[in-house]
């Protein structure tokens, strides 16, 4: 008995190891040992004291051996890095662009630079590869997982300044396929839990990077969500005293430009909580924002006018000064003060350095102009905004390549992640059940073996006392024993036919019982679907809260939405119209989905309300769209279906006619 229990416990570790064989475990944070130790420690400052590192770097007696060029005045720049190993030529060529960008400095090696982020893309290909990258490269210890890490890092980091030298040049598309780039890299290499310290930072400096730049393209949504990213890492790991209040303040910004004024206003207030430095350019920017925000919340300018002008005079160079001297003149232009707009809004556009906020200013400077009807001077403007600003073709161009970019990126990270999860619920069921089966397996054979032994001891005892008997009846006359022996055999068959009997009609009273608490749970069954089912579409509970809140509201179309917000449809109201409308019209939504692909998630709802008989306002409040966008969406449903008729007749036609699609 015991050899077996051993021989079970056995089984269960087996099982055990291997199902957790495969966990991929990674330590270590070592470069090569072979790699310039002066390079690592500039790496390390860089982190902390850029103007230092770039200094070092730029120095002649370090491992780089960076030097001028005879007869060149530029000073000590990447191009002139060289060393004996591959390696350092190119981390040195990398540390040189991070640097300059992080002391405010133009890319200058941009050459040596693409070099580098070729080189690291190869290493990291070789490794996924090739188990054993090291004894091509670095001629170390192949089982380096630490290597590995750091190596995957400078990928990114190069693919990331690569972008910023992208930017510089003004190719926005190039830029952003880099940071993208950068952050596949990492995703793909490291787990969420894996990222700390300098790594962490680097992953919320790139989804700001990325986040800036759709911010200056008006792509408001996605730079949203790229900011919510980089403030969750934000919050791991600080880029900087104020970093977490800046991101809540760059979040504020969108929705300011989305126009939703208490929503930034909201995260103004929550980046003026975390500041940590009241001195830094980032507060003086949130108490800035949140005056203006607060003037289009109340409509009162003389509080947040004070704030703005106290700002200003706060301001530590003349580029800021002429920042706050916009934001005033903003201010004025949208309360009509001309005069005063004019007198902060001129010194914006002759002085600033910025272009942006030049054509901004020129922008205002044309409505202030149009506004006095000096038509001649508002014409200079005209000419100038004509000169600088982009087509809206090439707007539109540009934003659709960003959104398609940024799109398939996060379907690629979501189909991983899903992937990565369905991996982790097998790996986890299987360390689960296995040992589970072993062990339900091991306790059945251990019940069996004691059963069978124990009827085994059962038939001995029985063969004992069948002896005793029989020695004790042979003493007896063999007639007394022929006639016992016959009462006994009669006597067991009638006990057996008795127990037979009995157990046959337990056994019917059994089955008729089984078979009435079917029926009766058939029957409640029946009842309870009977009773979730409403008697018509318009019955279903959330048809008749959609029918309250519209003649609660009594909706009219010049409202703006935003006023009817307490009325809105929640995405749970949405998905319950439209298994409502499945239930009741024959798959409604499936039909309308595969007789017409085109239609998108939120059509469907319009389409479903449209089943109601709403108007055009009830559906603008119900779903806060304004309006005109709830309008010109109905003329959209109605290509795409083909009809001219209205829309709500064309899905009762539908609805009536379930082979109608």
């Amino acid at each position: 008995m015991k050899r077996w229990c051993v021989i079970g416990w056995l089984l269960v570790l087996a099982a055990m190891v291997a199902c957790t064989s495969n966990v991929e475990t990674r330590h270590g944070t070592s470069l090569p040992a072979d790699v310039s130790p002066e390079l690592v420690a500039i790496d390390s400052l860089m982190w902390r004291q850029p103007d230092s590192a770039l200094a070092l770097l730029c120095c002649r007696d370090v491992a780089c051996n960076v030097s001028k060029n005879d007869g060149d005045d530029s000073g000590d720049v990447a191009r002139y890095v060289s060393t004996g190993e591959t390696f350092d030529s190119h981390y040195a060529n990398l540390l040189m662009a991070e640097l300059l960008y992080k002391n405010y400095q133009p890319q200058t090696n941009r050459e040596e630079l693409l070099e580098a982020v070729a080189y690291f893309d190869s290493l990291t290909l070789t490794q996924n590869d090739n188990p054993n990258p090291w004894n091509r490269h670095c001629g170390h210890d192949p089982q380096s997982p630490g290597q590995h890490d750091n190596f995957t890092f400078l990928d990114a980091r190069a693919h990331y300044i690569n972008g910023v030298g992208f930017y510089e040049r003004n190719d926005v598309v190039s830029a952003c396929a880099e940071y993208l780039k950068a952050l596949e890299v990492m995703e793909e290499h490291f787990e969420e839990k894996t990222l700390t310290g300098k790594r962490t930072q680097f992953m919320a400096n790139t989804y700001n990077r990325l986040g800036d730049l759709f911010s200056e393209q008006f792509m408001m949504e996605s730079s949203i969500s790229c900011y919510e990213k980089a403030l969750i890492y934000c919050r791991i790991e600080p880029t900087s005293p104020n970093g977490i209040s800046s991101i809540l303040y760059r979040i504020g910004k969108q929705y300011d430009k989305l126009n939703e004024i208490d929503r930034a206003r909201q995260y103004y207030g929550l980046a003026l909580e975390n500041i940590a430095n009241t001195d830094k350019s980032v507060y003086r920017d949130i108490v800035s924002s949140k005056a203006v925000s607060d003037y289009r919340y109340g409509g009162e300018i003389d509080q947040p006018l004070h704030e703005l002008k106290q700002i200003f005079l706060l301001a530590d160079n003349k580029t800021e000064q002429l920042y706050r001297c916009m934001t005033i003149g903003a201010l004025f232009v949208e309360e009509g003060v001309y005069d005063s707009a004019l007198y902060y809004l001129i010194p914006v556009f002759e002085n600033t350095d910025n272009i942006l906020s030049q054509i901004q200013a020129a922008e205002y400077l044309r409505i202030v102009y149009d506004s006095i009807g000096e038509l001649g001077r508002a014409d200079v403007y005209v000419h100038f905004l004509v000169d600088h600003k982009k087509s809206e073709g090439e707007n539109k161009a540009l934003t659709s390549r960003l959104e398609g970019m940024f799109k398939t990126y996060m379907d690629q990270k979501q189909q991983k992640e899903a992937e990565e999860m369905r991996e982790k619920s097998i790996r986890k069921t299987v360390e689960i059940i296995v040992p589970i089966a072993v062990l339900i397996a091991l306790v059945i054979f251990v019940v069996a073996k004691r059963r069978s032994k124990k009827l085994l001891e059962d038939k001995e005892r029985h063969y004992q006392r069948e002896m005793e008997a029989k020695e004790t009846e042979a003493r007896k006359e063999l007639e007394e024993k022929d006639k016992q022996h016959a009462e006994v055999l009669e006597a067991e068959r009638q006990t057996h036919r008795m127990e037979q009997a009995a157990m046959s009609g337990r056994l019917k009273r059994s089955n008729q019982e089984l078979r009435e608490l079917k029926d009766q749970i058939k029957q409640k069954d029946d009842s309870v679907a009977k009773a979730e089912t409403a008697a018509s579409f318009n019955e279903e509970p959330v048809c008749r809260l959609i029918m309250e809140r519209v003649n609660e509201g009594q909706f009219k179309a010049k409202i703006d939405c935003e006023l009817y917000r307490s009325y809105a449809l929640d995405k749970q109201h949405l998905l319950d119209l439209r298994a409502a409308a499945d239930r009741h019209f024959s798959q409604f939504t499936l039909r309308l989905r595969k007789a017409y692909p085109k239609l998108t998630d939120l059509d469907i709802d319009y389409c479903c309300l449209n089943l109601l008989r709403l108007t055009h306002s009830d559906v603008s409040a119900l779903m806060q769209r304004a309006y005109n966008t709830v309008v010109e969406r109905d003329g959209r449903i109605q290509k795409i279906i083909g009809s001219e008729k209205p829309l709500s007749v064309v899905l009762m036609d539908i609805v009536q006619n379930a082979s109608s699609i």
